[in-house]
């Protein structure tokens, strides 16, 4: 068995309101992204904050810097909440995080 070496791109949805992710996941047609939402949504606490993918961003960064050799390469962000609102996100991360 060869072992197969490739870069891996992960895409994640970037901050937006969770009426935001429901329409998108409805018009795209993702279950398994309303079932998160579902979940999410049994915490009332979480409807008011809006999604951000911070704690996600924070394992994929101690994945990698535990696995020298990780294939993972780029972080890629859809905008779902806007473009300045996933900037000043990443910005406010990047400034606040030893990444």
């Amino acid at each position: 068995q060869e072992d197969l070496h490739f870069p891996i791109n992960i895409g994640l949805a970037g901050p937006a309101k969770l009426q935001t992710m429901i329409k998108y996941a409805i018009l795209c047609g993702v279950g398994p992204s309303l079932r998160v939402l579902e979940k999410r949504a049994k915490d009332l606490t979480q409807l008011i904050l809006p999604y951000t993918p911070r704690k996600l961003i924070e394992d994929i960064v101690l994945y990698k810097k535990i696995n020298k050799n990780s294939n993972i390469n780029h972080l890629h962000f859809f905008p779902l909440g806007g473009i300045t609102n996933t900037t000043t996100f990443l910005n406010q991360i990047k400034n606040n995080a030893n990444f």
